[in-house]
C-alpha cells in the first residue's frame, strides 16, 4: 500500500466504514556491532468520517506488519473531534516538538487546503473546509501528531458560547449566521 492510499472497511454488523490512510513510511536503522539492522516505520490515520480519528505508528522488519500495527494502534486511538457542519468551530495551533500547525474554518465550497498529513487527516475526520498551514520542522510524525493536537483543542460552538456569556450566533463564523 502505497503513501496516501485509501483502504476502506467492509460494514460488519453495526460498525461503520472506517477511512485507513498510511500517511508516511520510514526506513529508519540501529547500528549494532555486526553494522545495521533496518526496520520500517509507518504512520497511519483512521477516521470514520463523521468525527472520529486516531493516529497509529507501527514499527516492524517488513511494511506490511508496520502497517498492520499502525492501522490497528489507530484504531485504538480514535477519539471524537468537535465539527461544525463541514469545517471546523474555531482557529486553533497544535504543537509537537518543533512542529506547528495552523487549522482555520473555511467557508462551504472552499474545500481542504492542506498538505499531506494534515490533509489526511482532515479527510480522515469527516471535514471538508478547512485552512491549514504547517510551520516549523516539516517531521512527518511531529506534523500529524500537531495536527491531533489541534484538533483535540476544539470545543463546539455552544459550549464557548456558554462559557462566554453570549448568543451562539455570536460566536460561529459569519457564513453560519442568519440574516
Amino acid at each position: 500500500m502505497a503513501r496516501g492510499d485509501v483502504r476502506d472497511r467492509e460494514v460488519f454488523g453495526d460498525r461503520e466504514e472506517l477511512d485507513e490512510r498510511v500517511i508516511d513510511i520510514t526506513r529508519v536503522a540501529k547500528v549494532v556491532k555486526g553494522g545495521r539492522h533496518f526496520n520500517f516505520r509507518v504512520t497511519a490515520v483512521v477516521g470514520d468520517n463523521h468525527g472520529q480519528v486516531g493516529i497509529g505508528v507501527g514499527k516492524a522488519r517488513g511494511v506490511p506488519d508496520a502497517i498492520r500495527k499502525a492501522t490497528e494502534r489507530a484504531r485504538r486511538d480514535m477519539r471524537p473531534v468537535a465539527l461544525a457542519q463541514t469545517t471546523i468551530p474555531h482557529e486553533v495551533v497544535g504543537h509537537c516538538g518543533g512542529s506547528k500547525v495552523l487549522l482555520k474554518p473555511a467557508a462551504p465550497g472552499a474545500g481542504v487546503i492542506a498538505g499531506g498529513g494534515v490533509r489526511a487527516i482532515m479527510e480522515a475526520v469527516g471535514v471538508h473546509d478547512v485552512l491549514t498551514k504547517s510551520q516549523g520542522s516539516s517531521n512527518m510524525l511531529n506534523v500529524v501528531r500537531a495536527t491531533m493536537d489541534a484538533l483535540g483543542q476544539l470545543r463546539p460552538v455552544e459550549e464557548v458560547a456558554r462559557e462566554r456569556g453570549v448568543p451562539v450566533v455570536k460566536v460561529m463564523p459569519f457564513w453560519r449566521r442568519e440574516k
